[in-house]
Parts: C-alpha cells; structure tokens; sequence
C-alpha cells in the first residue's frame, strides 16, 4: 500500500478534512501531536486503532501540502 492511500477524504466525516483511512483521526490531529512533542509510541498507544505508517502517512501528506502553490 502507498503512504498516501491511507489517507481518505469523506464529506461525511470530519467536515472532508484528510483522515487516516476508517477513522475520525485527522492528518492535523496527528501533525499537532508530532510537533507538541509526542512520539510515534505515545500516539499509537493513545490511538490504538491506527499504525505506524498511518502516522508517516499523515506527515507526508502535510508535506506535500505545505508544498503546494495556490495559483
């Protein structure tokens, strides 16, 4: 599976924000706990129900949208 594909956008959950595939738990959610300090281990243990590369995903797919130019 790619990184990427773990990522979904549903209308219907979360507003459309980019989620991690079959969960409420957004790309910013996981961003945020990464840059408050929190490590992979802590947030796999307090989401149990996501992997590891759900996280590398999340952070992949911010960067690329930080890389994004709006024309």
């Amino acid at each position: 599976m790619r990184l990427l594909d773990r990522i979904t956008f549903d209308p219907l959950v979360m507003g459309g924000k980019p989620c991690i595939r079959g969960t409420r738990v957004t790309v910013g959610t996981i961003v945020g706990l990464i840059a408050s300090g929190s490590s992979t281990e802590e947030i796999l243990r307090d989401y149990p129900y996501i992997e590891a590369d759900d996280i590398q995903a999340s952070l992949s797919y911010a960067a690329w949208r930080s890389e994004e130019v709006d024309v």
